[in-house]
Protein backbone atom coordinates (compact mmCIF):
# COMPACT_ATOMS: atom_id res chain seq x y z
CA UNK A 1 0.00 0.00 0.00
CA UNK A 2 3.10 2.12 0.32
CA UNK A 3 3.88 4.54 -2.25
CA UNK A 4 7.05 2.74 -3.26
CA UNK A 5 5.25 -0.60 -3.56
CA UNK A 6 2.33 0.39 -5.29
CA UNK A 7 3.98 3.44 -7.98
CA UNK A 8 7.85 1.55 -8.35
CA UNK A 9 7.01 -1.91 -7.75
CA UNK A 10 9.78 -2.27 -5.13
CA UNK A 11 9.80 -6.19 -4.71
CA UNK A 12 12.94 -6.71 -2.71
CA UNK A 13 11.54 -4.80 0.33
CA UNK A 14 8.62 -7.12 0.30
CA UNK A 15 10.34 -9.56 -0.75
CA UNK A 16 12.50 -9.47 2.37
CA UNK A 17 8.89 -9.17 4.70
CA UNK A 18 7.96 -12.46 3.00
CA UNK A 19 11.34 -14.39 3.72
CA UNK A 20 10.42 -13.00 7.29
CA UNK A 21 6.94 -15.08 7.42
CA UNK A 22 7.87 -18.24 5.65
CA UNK A 23 9.00 -21.45 7.31
CA UNK A 24 11.98 -22.37 6.78
CA UNK A 25 13.01 -24.33 3.70
CA UNK A 26 15.66 -26.59 5.96
CA UNK A 27 12.81 -28.33 7.56
CA UNK A 28 10.58 -27.68 10.18
CA UNK A 29 11.45 -25.97 13.38
CA UNK A 30 8.74 -27.65 15.87
CA UNK A 31 8.61 -31.81 15.87
CA UNK A 32 5.23 -33.05 16.22
CA UNK A 33 4.28 -36.35 17.40
CA UNK A 34 3.19 -39.05 15.07
CA UNK A 35 3.15 -36.81 11.98
CA UNK A 36 3.87 -33.29 11.14
CA UNK A 37 -0.08 -32.58 10.19
CA UNK A 38 0.09 -32.53 13.57
CA UNK A 39 1.14 -28.98 13.41
CA UNK A 40 -2.63 -28.01 12.32
CA UNK A 41 -4.03 -29.05 15.35
CA UNK A 42 -4.45 -25.49 16.82
CA UNK A 43 -6.28 -24.31 13.34
CA UNK A 44 -8.35 -27.00 12.61
CA UNK A 45 -9.68 -27.10 16.35
CA UNK A 46 -10.46 -23.32 16.08
CA UNK A 47 -12.23 -24.22 12.94
CA UNK A 48 -14.84 -26.50 14.93
CA UNK A 49 -15.09 -23.94 17.54
CA UNK A 50 -15.81 -21.18 15.66
CA UNK A 51 -18.28 -23.23 13.11
CA UNK A 52 -20.34 -24.82 16.42
CA UNK A 53 -20.32 -21.25 18.39
CA UNK A 54 -21.27 -19.15 15.16
CA UNK A 55 -23.18 -22.16 13.02
CA UNK A 56 -24.48 -24.31 15.36
CA UNK A 57 -25.29 -22.21 18.17
CA UNK A 58 -25.76 -18.91 16.15
CA UNK A 59 -23.60 -17.13 19.32
CA UNK A 60 -21.95 -14.39 17.48
CA UNK A 61 -19.43 -12.69 20.45
CA UNK A 62 -15.87 -12.48 18.79
CA UNK A 63 -14.30 -13.25 22.43
CA UNK A 64 -15.63 -16.58 22.67
CA UNK A 65 -13.90 -16.76 19.46
CA UNK A 66 -10.45 -15.55 21.17
CA UNK A 67 -10.93 -18.12 24.15
CA UNK A 68 -11.80 -20.44 21.37
CA UNK A 69 -8.02 -19.94 19.75
CA UNK A 70 -6.60 -19.44 23.21
CA UNK A 71 -7.98 -23.29 24.32
CA UNK A 72 -6.88 -24.64 20.54
CA UNK A 73 -3.27 -23.17 21.00
CA UNK A 74 -2.76 -24.71 24.42
CA UNK A 75 -4.01 -28.02 23.01
CA UNK A 76 -1.77 -27.95 20.13
CA UNK A 77 0.92 -27.51 22.55
CA UNK A 78 0.92 -31.18 23.89
CA UNK A 79 1.53 -32.61 20.83
CA UNK A 80 4.79 -31.39 20.62
CA UNK A 81 8.14 -33.01 21.05
CA UNK A 82 10.90 -31.74 22.83
CA UNK A 83 11.13 -28.48 24.59
CA UNK A 84 7.43 -26.52 24.52
CA UNK A 85 9.54 -23.49 24.45
CA UNK A 86 9.48 -23.78 20.55
CA UNK A 87 6.48 -23.46 20.02
CA UNK A 88 5.80 -20.76 22.95
CA UNK A 89 8.43 -18.58 20.97
CA UNK A 90 6.57 -19.28 17.67
CA UNK A 91 3.31 -18.07 18.99
CA UNK A 92 4.86 -14.75 19.56
CA UNK A 93 6.74 -14.92 16.27
CA UNK A 94 3.38 -15.07 14.61
CA UNK A 95 1.77 -12.51 16.63
CA UNK A 96 4.53 -9.84 15.77
CA UNK A 97 4.62 -10.51 12.10
CA UNK A 98 3.49 -7.09 9.77
CA UNK A 99 0.96 -9.01 7.89
CA UNK A 100 -1.43 -9.21 11.16
CA UNK A 101 -0.36 -5.60 12.05
CA UNK A 102 -1.44 -4.35 8.63
CA UNK A 103 -4.73 -5.44 8.79
CA UNK A 104 -5.24 -4.40 12.48
CA UNK A 105 -4.08 -0.89 11.61
CA UNK A 106 -6.75 -0.69 8.16
CA UNK A 107 -9.53 -1.71 10.83
CA UNK A 108 -8.56 0.71 13.60
CA UNK A 109 -8.01 3.95 11.05
CA UNK A 110 -11.42 3.12 8.98
CA UNK A 111 -13.28 2.29 12.08
CA UNK A 112 -12.24 6.13 13.35
CA UNK A 113 -13.13 7.32 10.14
CA UNK A 114 -16.34 5.86 9.71
CA UNK A 115 -17.86 7.04 12.89
CA UNK A 116 -16.82 9.89 12.37
CA UNK A 117 -18.79 10.38 9.25
CA UNK A 118 -21.31 9.09 10.85
CA UNK A 119 -21.84 11.60 14.00
CA UNK A 120 -21.70 14.02 11.17
CA UNK A 121 -24.74 12.81 9.36
CA UNK A 122 -23.54 10.83 6.53
CA UNK A 123 -26.23 7.86 7.02
CA UNK A 124 -28.84 10.64 7.13
CA UNK A 125 -27.64 11.93 3.85
CA UNK A 126 -27.51 8.67 2.37
CA UNK A 127 -30.80 8.02 3.05
CA UNK A 128 -32.07 11.67 1.95
CA UNK A 129 -30.30 11.03 -1.12
CA UNK A 130 -31.56 7.53 -1.90
CA UNK A 131 -35.22 8.50 -1.46
CA UNK A 132 -34.47 11.41 -3.30
CA UNK A 133 -33.54 9.45 -6.73
CA UNK A 134 -36.47 6.83 -5.89
CA UNK A 135 -33.88 3.96 -4.39
CA UNK A 136 -35.56 1.37 -2.61
CA UNK A 137 -34.99 -1.72 -0.26
CA UNK A 138 -34.80 -3.63 -3.93
CA UNK A 139 -32.14 -2.15 -5.40
CA UNK A 140 -30.22 -1.24 -2.54
CA UNK A 141 -27.74 -4.20 -1.92
CA UNK A 142 -26.79 -3.91 -5.87
CA UNK A 143 -26.04 -0.67 -5.48
CA UNK A 144 -23.97 -0.86 -2.50
CA UNK A 145 -22.32 -3.99 -4.22
CA UNK A 146 -20.96 -1.33 -7.19
CA UNK A 147 -20.06 1.78 -4.43
CA UNK A 148 -18.26 -1.28 -2.34
CA UNK A 149 -16.08 -2.22 -5.14
CA UNK A 150 -15.47 1.26 -6.15
CA UNK A 151 -14.30 2.40 -3.00
CA UNK A 152 -12.09 -0.63 -2.33
CA UNK A 153 -10.75 -0.38 -5.73
CA UNK A 154 -9.68 3.07 -4.97
CA UNK A 155 -8.20 2.85 -1.70
CA UNK A 156 -6.67 -0.90 -2.04
CA UNK A 157 -8.26 -2.31 1.16
CA UNK A 158 -11.28 -4.53 1.05
CA UNK A 159 -11.24 -4.55 4.93
CA UNK A 160 -11.67 -0.43 5.64
CA UNK A 161 -14.21 -0.42 2.37
CA UNK A 162 -16.03 -3.40 5.52
CA UNK A 163 -15.68 -0.88 7.90
CA UNK A 164 -17.21 1.88 6.49
CA UNK A 165 -19.66 0.41 4.27
CA UNK A 166 -20.75 -2.01 7.60
CA UNK A 167 -20.75 1.35 9.02
CA UNK A 168 -22.75 4.01 7.41
CA UNK A 169 -24.34 1.94 4.35
CA UNK A 170 -26.10 -0.89 6.50
CA UNK A 171 -28.20 1.01 8.65
CA UNK A 172 -29.51 3.64 5.51
CA UNK A 173 -29.96 -0.09 3.77
CA UNK A 174 -32.08 -1.65 6.43
CA UNK A 175 -34.18 1.97 7.41
CA UNK A 176 -34.96 2.04 3.54
CA UNK A 177 -36.35 -1.70 3.43
CA UNK A 178 -33.04 -4.03 2.58
CA UNK A 179 -32.51 -7.28 3.48
CA UNK A 180 -29.60 -6.87 6.43
CA UNK A 181 -27.88 -10.53 5.57
CA UNK A 182 -28.21 -9.20 1.42
CA UNK A 183 -26.95 -5.62 2.37
CA UNK A 184 -23.92 -7.09 4.31
CA UNK A 185 -23.41 -9.76 1.02
CA UNK A 186 -23.46 -6.64 -1.31
CA UNK A 187 -20.55 -4.95 1.22
CA UNK A 188 -18.26 -8.08 1.25
CA UNK A 189 -18.57 -8.43 -2.39
CA UNK A 190 -17.49 -5.08 -2.96
CA UNK A 191 -14.37 -5.42 -0.73
CA UNK A 192 -13.46 -8.67 -2.44
CA UNK A 193 -13.31 -6.91 -5.70
CA UNK A 194 -11.82 -4.32 -4.84
CA UNK A 195 -8.92 -6.43 -2.78
CA UNK A 196 -8.72 -8.56 -6.07
CA UNK A 197 -8.01 -5.74 -8.64
CA UNK A 198 -7.01 -2.69 -6.65
CA UNK A 199 -3.19 -2.30 -7.84
CA UNK A 200 -2.35 -0.57 -4.03
CA UNK A 201 -4.23 -3.90 -2.40
CA UNK A 202 -1.96 -6.19 -0.15
CA UNK A 203 -3.00 -8.95 -2.07
CA UNK A 204 -2.23 -7.76 -5.23
CA UNK A 205 1.20 -6.74 -4.74
CA UNK A 206 2.16 -9.79 -2.67
CA UNK A 207 0.42 -11.94 -5.48
CA UNK A 208 2.38 -10.42 -8.52
CA UNK A 209 6.19 -10.05 -6.44
CA UNK A 210 5.91 -13.94 -5.29
CA UNK A 211 5.47 -14.86 -9.04
CA UNK A 212 7.49 -12.89 -10.45
CA UNK A 213 5.30 -10.40 -12.04
CA UNK A 214 4.96 -6.78 -12.72
CA UNK A 215 2.10 -5.14 -10.75
CA UNK A 216 0.33 -3.43 -14.16
CA UNK A 217 0.47 -6.66 -15.98
CA UNK A 218 -0.73 -8.57 -13.69
CA UNK A 219 -4.03 -5.82 -12.72
CA UNK A 220 -4.77 -6.04 -16.67
CA UNK A 221 -4.58 -9.35 -17.08
CA UNK A 222 -7.18 -9.92 -14.31
CA UNK A 223 -9.76 -7.78 -15.43
CA UNK A 224 -11.75 -10.56 -17.33
CA UNK A 225 -11.98 -12.52 -14.55
CA UNK A 226 -13.03 -9.86 -12.12
CA UNK A 227 -15.75 -8.68 -14.44
CA UNK A 228 -17.00 -12.32 -15.91
CA UNK A 229 -17.77 -12.27 -11.89
CA UNK A 230 -19.01 -9.11 -11.16
CA UNK A 231 -21.31 -9.28 -13.83
CA UNK A 232 -23.72 -12.41 -12.77
CA UNK A 233 -23.04 -10.73 -9.10
CA UNK A 234 -24.70 -7.80 -9.66
CA UNK A 235 -27.92 -9.18 -11.33
CA UNK A 236 -27.80 -11.55 -8.36
CA UNK A 237 -28.41 -8.42 -5.86
CA UNK A 238 -30.76 -7.08 -7.89
CA UNK A 239 -32.67 -10.54 -8.34
CA UNK A 240 -32.71 -11.43 -4.47
CA UNK A 241 -33.25 -7.73 -3.63
CA UNK A 242 -36.46 -8.13 -5.11
CA UNK A 243 -37.19 -11.74 -3.57
CA UNK A 244 -35.96 -11.14 0.13
CA UNK A 245 -38.29 -9.02 2.81
CA UNK A 246 -36.17 -6.23 4.99
CA UNK A 247 -37.30 -5.94 8.68
CA UNK A 248 -40.31 -3.97 9.46
CA UNK A 249 -39.38 -1.09 11.05
CA UNK A 250 -41.75 0.86 13.49
CA UNK A 251 -43.59 3.71 11.05
CA UNK A 252 -43.02 5.88 13.55
CA UNK A 253 -39.17 5.48 13.86
CA UNK A 254 -39.11 5.51 10.20
CA UNK A 255 -40.29 8.35 9.28
CA UNK A 256 -38.97 10.13 12.24
CA UNK A 257 -35.43 9.31 10.46
CA UNK A 258 -36.31 10.24 7.17
CA UNK A 259 -38.15 13.58 8.25
CA UNK A 260 -34.62 14.06 9.91
CA UNK A 261 -31.98 13.34 7.24
CA UNK A 262 -30.86 16.11 5.24
CA UNK A 263 -28.59 16.51 2.02
CA UNK A 264 -26.43 18.05 4.40
CA UNK A 265 -24.52 14.86 6.03
CA UNK A 266 -23.53 14.32 2.38
CA UNK A 267 -20.69 17.28 2.55
CA UNK A 268 -19.23 14.02 3.45
CA UNK A 269 -18.48 12.42 0.19
CA UNK A 270 -15.83 14.84 0.10
CA UNK A 271 -14.53 13.20 3.19
CA UNK A 272 -14.69 10.11 1.04
CA UNK A 273 -12.91 11.73 -2.10
CA UNK A 274 -9.72 12.62 -0.17
CA UNK A 275 -9.31 9.37 1.29
CA UNK A 276 -9.90 7.44 -2.31
CA UNK A 277 -7.59 10.35 -4.38
CA UNK A 278 -4.68 10.47 -1.80
CA UNK A 279 -4.75 6.39 -1.65
CA UNK A 280 -4.54 6.46 -5.43
CA UNK A 281 -1.88 8.82 -5.88
CA UNK A 282 0.00 6.31 -4.10
CA UNK A 283 0.23 7.63 0.13
CA UNK A 284 0.00 5.07 2.52
CA UNK A 285 -3.62 4.28 3.51
CA UNK A 286 -3.02 5.44 7.14
CA UNK A 287 -2.06 8.63 5.42
CA UNK A 288 -4.53 8.69 3.18
CA UNK A 289 -7.54 7.66 5.87
CA UNK A 290 -5.83 10.32 8.48
CA UNK A 291 -6.61 13.02 5.82
CA UNK A 292 -10.12 11.69 5.45
CA UNK A 293 -10.48 11.81 9.51
CA UNK A 294 -8.95 15.66 9.33
CA UNK A 295 -11.48 16.47 6.43
CA UNK A 296 -14.36 15.10 8.33
CA UNK A 297 -13.72 16.65 11.51
CA UNK A 298 -13.15 19.93 9.54
CA UNK A 299 -16.82 19.43 8.33
CA UNK A 300 -18.57 18.61 10.49
CA UNK A 301 -17.34 21.44 12.71
CA UNK A 302 -17.69 24.08 10.32
CA UNK A 303 -20.93 23.11 8.92
CA UNK A 304 -22.41 22.49 12.29
CA UNK A 305 -22.72 18.84 11.44
CA UNK A 306 -21.32 17.39 14.89
CA UNK A 307 -19.39 18.81 17.66
CA UNK A 308 -16.13 18.61 19.34
CA UNK A 309 -17.42 16.18 22.06
CA UNK A 310 -19.06 14.15 19.58
CA UNK A 311 -15.85 12.92 17.88
CA UNK A 312 -13.84 12.98 21.67
CA UNK A 313 -14.80 13.89 24.98
CA UNK A 314 -13.51 12.94 28.22
CA UNK A 315 -16.24 12.03 31.15
CA UNK A 316 -14.71 13.76 34.12
CA UNK A 317 -16.40 13.24 38.05
CA UNK A 318 -18.15 16.42 38.71
CA UNK A 319 -17.15 16.28 41.94
CA UNK A 320 -13.28 16.51 41.07
CA UNK A 321 -12.28 19.80 41.15
CA UNK A 322 -9.66 19.95 38.40
CA UNK A 323 -11.85 18.62 36.26
CA UNK A 324 -14.69 21.74 37.01
CA UNK A 325 -12.08 24.20 36.39
CA UNK A 326 -11.05 22.34 32.70
CA UNK A 327 -14.91 22.21 32.23
CA UNK A 328 -15.06 25.12 29.78
CA UNK A 329 -13.20 22.61 27.30
CA UNK A 330 -15.11 21.89 24.38
CA UNK A 331 -14.20 18.10 24.86
CA UNK A 332 -14.82 17.74 28.75
CA UNK A 333 -17.91 16.99 30.41
CA UNK A 334 -18.92 16.85 34.10
CA UNK A 335 -20.76 13.45 35.14
CA UNK A 336 -21.80 11.59 37.99
CA UNK A 337 -18.98 9.96 39.98
CA UNK A 338 -20.23 6.27 38.32
CA UNK A 339 -21.03 7.66 34.25
CA UNK A 340 -17.02 8.43 33.61
CA UNK A 341 -14.92 7.40 30.87
CA UNK A 342 -13.87 8.33 27.06
CA UNK A 343 -16.47 8.70 24.41
CA UNK A 344 -16.64 10.02 20.97
CA UNK A 345 -16.71 8.53 17.86
CA UNK A 346 -12.68 8.44 17.34
CA UNK A 347 -12.99 6.41 20.95
CA UNK A 348 -16.10 4.01 19.86
CA UNK A 349 -14.74 3.62 16.25
CA UNK A 350 -11.40 2.25 17.62
CA UNK A 351 -12.92 0.58 20.61
CA UNK A 352 -15.04 -2.05 18.91
CA UNK A 353 -12.68 -3.78 17.20
CA UNK A 354 -10.21 -4.84 19.95
CA UNK A 355 -11.70 -8.59 20.84
CA UNK A 356 -11.20 -8.82 16.94
CA UNK A 357 -7.03 -7.53 16.95
CA UNK A 358 -6.83 -10.18 19.23
CA UNK A 359 -8.42 -12.62 17.53
CA UNK A 360 -6.48 -11.76 14.36
CA UNK A 361 -2.95 -11.96 16.14
CA UNK A 362 -3.75 -15.38 17.71
CA UNK A 363 -5.08 -16.69 14.27
CA UNK A 364 -1.75 -15.79 12.25
CA UNK A 365 0.51 -17.25 15.35
CA UNK A 366 -1.43 -20.72 14.23
CA UNK A 367 -0.92 -20.45 11.19
CA UNK A 368 2.57 -19.00 11.87
CA UNK A 369 2.67 -22.97 14.13
CA UNK A 370 1.16 -25.39 11.59
CA UNK A 371 4.34 -23.57 9.04
CA UNK A 372 6.60 -24.32 11.50
CA UNK A 373 5.76 -27.51 11.55
CA UNK A 374 5.85 -28.35 8.37
CA UNK A 375 1.80 -29.16 7.89
CA UNK A 376 1.87 -26.65 4.65
CA UNK A 377 4.61 -28.35 3.32
CA UNK A 378 3.19 -31.78 3.93
CA UNK A 379 -0.31 -30.96 2.31
CA UNK A 380 1.39 -28.63 -0.41
CA UNK A 381 4.25 -31.60 -1.55
CA UNK A 382 1.05 -33.84 -1.97
CA UNK A 383 -0.76 -31.28 -4.15
CA UNK A 384 2.57 -31.63 -6.50
CA UNK A 385 3.15 -34.58 -6.48
CA UNK A 386 -0.25 -36.67 -6.45
CA UNK A 387 -2.96 -34.11 -7.58
CA UNK A 388 -1.23 -32.03 -10.10
CA UNK A 389 -0.48 -34.48 -12.87
CA UNK A 390 -1.57 -32.46 -15.90
CA UNK A 391 -1.68 -28.58 -16.74
CA UNK A 392 -5.73 -28.58 -15.65
CA UNK A 393 -5.12 -30.55 -12.91
CA UNK A 394 -2.07 -28.47 -11.59
CA UNK A 395 -4.74 -25.19 -12.63
CA UNK A 396 -7.72 -27.23 -10.44
CA UNK A 397 -4.69 -27.34 -7.40
CA UNK A 398 -3.64 -24.26 -7.31
CA UNK A 399 -7.47 -22.66 -6.97
CA UNK A 400 -8.37 -25.23 -4.51
CA UNK A 401 -5.11 -25.08 -2.62
CA UNK A 402 -5.64 -21.20 -2.31
CA UNK A 403 -9.30 -21.66 -1.12
CA UNK A 404 -8.29 -24.57 1.50
CA UNK A 405 -5.80 -22.12 2.88
CA UNK A 406 -7.24 -19.68 3.35
CA UNK A 407 -10.18 -21.14 5.27
CA UNK A 408 -7.08 -21.89 8.24
CA UNK A 409 -5.48 -18.99 8.01
CA UNK A 410 -8.71 -16.20 8.07
CA UNK A 411 -6.24 -12.96 6.60
CA UNK A 412 -6.06 -13.08 2.95
CA UNK A 413 -2.60 -11.69 2.64
CA UNK A 414 -1.12 -14.50 5.42
CA UNK A 415 -2.69 -16.98 3.21
CA UNK A 416 -1.28 -16.03 -0.02
CA UNK A 417 2.14 -15.58 1.41
CA UNK A 418 1.51 -18.83 3.14
CA UNK A 419 0.78 -20.75 0.15
CA UNK A 420 2.94 -18.86 -2.88
CA UNK A 421 6.09 -20.23 -2.76
CA UNK A 422 3.81 -23.90 -3.45
CA UNK A 423 1.88 -21.55 -6.53
CA UNK A 424 5.04 -21.00 -7.97
CA UNK A 425 6.31 -24.61 -7.52
CA UNK A 426 3.25 -26.07 -9.18
CA UNK A 427 3.14 -23.44 -12.07
CA UNK A 428 6.84 -23.65 -13.02
CA UNK A 429 6.52 -27.57 -13.14
CA UNK A 430 4.51 -27.28 -16.00
CA UNK A 431 5.31 -23.53 -17.66
CA UNK A 432 2.09 -21.74 -16.29
CA UNK A 433 2.70 -18.17 -16.84
CA UNK A 434 3.82 -15.70 -13.85
CA UNK A 435 0.58 -13.42 -14.24
CA UNK A 436 -1.69 -16.59 -14.55
CA UNK A 437 -0.23 -17.78 -11.29
CA UNK A 438 -0.83 -14.45 -9.50
CA UNK A 439 -4.40 -14.57 -10.81
CA UNK A 440 -5.30 -17.65 -9.09
CA UNK A 441 -3.60 -16.80 -5.57
CA UNK A 442 -5.09 -13.15 -5.79
CA UNK A 443 -8.64 -14.23 -6.89
CA UNK A 444 -8.81 -17.04 -4.47
CA UNK A 445 -7.70 -15.77 -1.32
CA UNK A 446 -9.60 -12.32 -1.80
CA UNK A 447 -12.83 -14.48 -2.77
CA UNK A 448 -12.61 -16.77 0.44
CA UNK A 449 -11.63 -13.82 2.95
CA UNK A 450 -15.26 -12.45 3.05
CA UNK A 451 -17.04 -15.54 2.72
CA UNK A 452 -15.72 -18.24 5.30
CA UNK A 453 -17.96 -16.91 8.74
CA UNK A 454 -14.52 -17.03 10.77
CA UNK A 455 -12.67 -14.93 8.12
CA UNK A 456 -11.32 -11.47 8.60
CA UNK A 457 -13.12 -9.79 6.34
CA UNK A 458 -16.50 -11.50 7.64
CA UNK A 459 -16.03 -10.37 11.30
CA UNK A 460 -14.69 -6.95 11.07
CA UNK A 461 -18.08 -6.37 9.32
CA UNK A 462 -19.52 -7.66 11.73
CA UNK A 463 -18.01 -5.48 14.86
CA UNK A 464 -19.37 -2.64 12.69
CA UNK A 465 -22.84 -3.79 12.87
CA UNK A 466 -22.87 -4.86 16.20
CA UNK A 467 -22.42 -1.40 17.56
CA UNK A 468 -25.03 -0.15 15.74
CA UNK A 469 -28.01 -0.76 18.35
CA UNK A 470 -25.99 1.86 20.38
CA UNK A 471 -25.71 4.62 18.14
CA UNK A 472 -29.98 4.66 16.79
CA UNK A 473 -32.71 4.21 18.68
CA UNK A 474 -34.66 2.20 15.71
CA UNK A 475 -31.57 0.13 15.19
CA UNK A 476 -32.34 -3.46 17.45
CA UNK A 477 -30.14 -6.49 17.90
CA UNK A 478 -32.33 -8.28 15.48
CA UNK A 479 -31.23 -6.42 12.46
CA UNK A 480 -27.53 -7.78 13.28
CA UNK A 481 -26.81 -10.38 10.63
CA UNK A 482 -24.65 -13.61 12.06
CA UNK A 483 -21.43 -14.32 10.42
CA UNK A 484 -22.98 -17.92 9.09
CA UNK A 485 -26.47 -16.42 7.88
CA UNK A 486 -24.03 -14.55 5.24
CA UNK A 487 -21.66 -16.86 3.62
CA UNK A 488 -24.14 -17.57 0.70
CA UNK A 489 -24.84 -14.20 -0.30
CA UNK A 490 -21.30 -13.23 -0.99
CA UNK A 491 -22.29 -13.53 -4.40
CA UNK A 492 -18.70 -12.43 -6.29
CA UNK A 493 -16.69 -14.31 -3.98
CA UNK A 494 -18.34 -17.14 -4.99
CA UNK A 495 -18.46 -16.76 -8.48
CA UNK A 496 -15.09 -15.19 -8.90
CA UNK A 497 -14.47 -18.61 -7.24
CA UNK A 498 -16.38 -20.81 -9.88
CA UNK A 499 -14.66 -18.31 -12.53
CA UNK A 500 -11.17 -19.93 -11.76
CA UNK A 501 -12.36 -23.31 -11.12
CA UNK A 502 -14.25 -23.34 -14.52
CA UNK A 503 -10.81 -21.12 -16.03
CA UNK A 504 -8.85 -24.72 -14.57
CA UNK A 505 -11.41 -26.81 -16.21
CA UNK A 506 -11.81 -25.28 -19.38
CA UNK A 507 -8.30 -23.35 -19.88
CA UNK A 508 -9.62 -20.23 -20.16
CA UNK A 509 -7.44 -17.19 -20.20
CA UNK A 510 -4.36 -20.08 -19.45
CA UNK A 511 -1.36 -18.79 -21.10
CA UNK A 512 2.26 -20.24 -20.59
CA UNK A 513 5.43 -18.59 -19.64
CA UNK A 514 6.59 -18.38 -22.92
CA UNK A 515 3.27 -16.82 -24.44
CA UNK A 516 3.80 -13.35 -22.67
CA UNK A 517 6.91 -11.57 -20.27
CA UNK A 518 6.89 -8.31 -17.77
CA UNK A 519 8.07 -6.74 -20.51
CA UNK A 520 5.20 -7.43 -23.17
CA UNK A 521 2.96 -6.04 -20.32
CA UNK A 522 1.66 -3.23 -23.03
CA UNK A 523 0.17 -5.86 -25.32
CA UNK A 524 -2.51 -6.93 -22.95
Amino acid sequence: MTQDRASHGDGEELESELNEIRPAESGPEIEFRGSQLLSAIPISLFIIWAVFQSGILRVGDTTGLVAGMLVCLIVGMFFTKGDWKHYANTVFEGMTQRVAATAIVAWLWAGMFANTIQAGGFVGGLVWAADAVNVGGDMFAAVTFVLAGLLATGIGTGYGTTVAFSALFFPAGVLLGANPVLIFGAILSGAVFGDNLAPVSDTTIVSAVTQDSDIGGVVASRFKYAIAAAIPAFIAYVVMGNMMAGIDISQQAQQLFLESSTPAGLAHLLSMAVVIGTAISGRHIIEAVSWGLVVAAVLNLSLGLATVSDMIVFRAPETLGMAQSLAFLPFVELVAPGNTGVGGSIYTGAKGFFPLVVLVLLIVAASQIMMRGGGFKVIQDWLLDKVATSVRRAELAMVLGTATVNAAITINTAAEIAISPYIARIGEKFNINGYRRANILDANTSAMGYVFPWGGGVLVGFAAIQSLPGQYEWFTQAMVVNPVSVVPYVFHGWFLFAVFVLSAITGFGLEYTHDRSSSEVSRV
